[in-house]
């Protein structure tokens, strides 16, 4: 099988490094319209070889798009034209609008799939193999795509080591909205908090493993969590109305010296231990 690759990032460029180790997998093949990210994810093995879009099309069995989730609509469009054996696999955070925007041409050969997976690092050199390995990855509104993607898909991403669930895409937006793109909203809130109140020196001599671990994600790509944020927009606002009504919460608590209270509401957030 010929495998095609959009995107040669973090999550394009692992990706490519798990299928190139797939028996099942002859070439693996990648086009960005960054041509550095082209040089660097040849010159790091990710990829096969760099071939151009048209050729793509015309000659992967299987294509993968690893670009921002605005980007995804754009380059469906321009795959209208398939063959109908080509299976068209997207790895974006949101799915309720890519998949209102995928073309019905190519509805059929479409698979709306959602690694959770990443780190804040971007580009081909933060790729890495076992990025992928046993993660989670959400397949949504399945029954609109044919059996054979479906299943092409499914064996593909489970070679890669995923741990495939099912899902229909207004779950799938609702759910990420607050487990993976509220926390991202905060780190960014947060750190330009901290900005604006302390300089460098503090932040560089002070800054512990918990500041630290919640700024992380704040170094992610704006131009890719702009595009999230815009796509998944109603269920981030509803998130962060209800992250402020707790911190509302906390604070309340606080300037009323309600330590017990206090308490309690902490070891409300503890029960997370029982689950993660």
């Amino acid at each position: 099988m010929k495998v095609g690759i959009i995107g040669l990032g973090l999550i394009g460029g692992s990706l490519g490094l798990a299928l190139r180790d797939m028996k099942i997998i002859s070439s693996v093949s990648g086009y960005d319209l960054n041509k550095q990210n082209e040089e660097d994810a040849l010159k790091l093995g990710l990829i096969d070889k760099i071939i151009s879009f048209e050729e793509m099309k015309r000659t992967c069995d299987m294509i993968f798009l690893a670009i921002p989730v605005e980007a995804i609509i754009k380059v469906l469009g321009d795959l209208k034209d398939i063959p109908k054996n080509t299976t068209i696999v997207d790895l974006g955070s949101t799915k309720s609008k890519i998949l209102e925007g995928c073309p019905k041409e190519i509805r059929e050969n479409f698979v709306a799939a959602h690694p959770m997976a990443g780190t804040e690092n971007s580009g081909p050199k933060a790729a890495f193999k076992s990025l992928l390995n046993g993660a989670v990855v959400v397949v949504c509104d399945d029954k609109n795509a044919h059996e054979k993607h479906i299943k092409r898909a499914v064996e593909i991403l489970s070679h890669a080591g995923m741990k495939i669930i099912f899902m229909d895409a207004k779950s799938h937006d609702h759910h990420v909205g607050i487990i993976s793109h509220l926390p991202h909203a905060i780190s960014y809130s947060l750190v330009n908090a901290t900005l604006k109140e302390e300089d460098k020196r503090n932040i560089l001599l002070l800054a512990g493993g918990s500041f630290s671990g919640m700024a992380r994600i704040a170094k992610s790509s704006p131009e890719m969590w702009v595009d999230i944020f815009k796509q998944n927009k109603n269920n981030l606002v509803s998130a962060i109305d209800s992250f402020k009504d707790e911190l509302q919460i906390c604070q309340d608590l606080i300037k009323g010296e309600k330590w017990d209270e206090l308490k309690e509401w902490m070891n409300t957030a503890r029960k997370l231990r029982d689950i993660l």
